[in-house]
């Protein structure tokens, strides 16, 4: 099994076949799980170009995800003891209170696993004082928040307040998402950085931890 293979596997969004691809890579063809898990990333950097090109949409992105992380489960096992040290920045990931969405927010997680970032899913419906317990227990720099409902938003600034009171505002960026909210509206709340969808939430997370 070549890399170009598993590559063409995520870009081609065969879910059904990505499994026995990275296990016939690394326990028959002897591939180094790093270099596997590059050619996943290399796919979903294609993804991320059809989608931003709109040759893809969000339906094949949502899908090309799900391959990812089928294809990272199959090859965590192998990793654990190559690339644990290699890890990029811990990066907690949550939808706020209130919101029980969780499509962005597992996309965003899926993609940032793929480029390495040690990824802390809070789930969905998290209240603040479970994200400041969680910098505490982690030391995580970066904080990115998900909310798909007007009503959500303000949460984003309780999240912050609660950070401020912690004494820890200072020590973690927190960028946010979602439908209802622009740059301007996450300055407004108390957010670090915006963004408009998860490929560019990877951006700018990597800008933000300088990965």
């Amino acid at each position: 099994m070549d890399f170009e293979k598993i590559t063409e596997l995520i870009v081609e969004l065969e879910l059904d076949d990505i499994a026995n691809a990275i296990k016939e890579a690394i326990e028959e063809d002897e591939k180094e799980p790093l270099e596997v898990l590059n050619a996943l990333r290399v796919g979903m950097d294609e993804v991320g170009r059809r989608y931003e090109e709109e040759i893809y949409y969000l339906a094949d992105l949502m899908l090309a995800a799900e391959v990812m992380k089928k294809g990272v489960n199959e090859l965590k096992p192998h990793l654990v003891a190559t690339d644990e040290d290699k890890k990029k920045a811990k990066v907690i990931i949550a939808t706020v209170k209130g919101d029980n969405h969780d499509i962005g927010k597992n996309l965003l997680g899926t993609l940032l696993l793929s480029s390495g970032f040690d990824v802390i899913d809070l789930g969905k419906d998290v209240d603040p004082g479970t994200i400041v317990e969680k910098v505490k227990e982690t030391g995580a720099k970066v904080i990115g928040l998900s909310t798909l409902l007007s009503m959500t938003v303000p949460q984003i600034q309780e999240v912050h307040e609660a950070l401020e009171k912690a004494g820890l505002r200072k020590e973690v960026r927190l960028i946010v998402g979602g439908a209802p909210l622009n740059m301007e509206t996450a300055m407004e709340f108390g957010a670090d950085d915006f963004a408009e969808d998860s490929i560019k939430g990877v951006e700018h997370i990597k800008h933000l931890t300088n990965a």
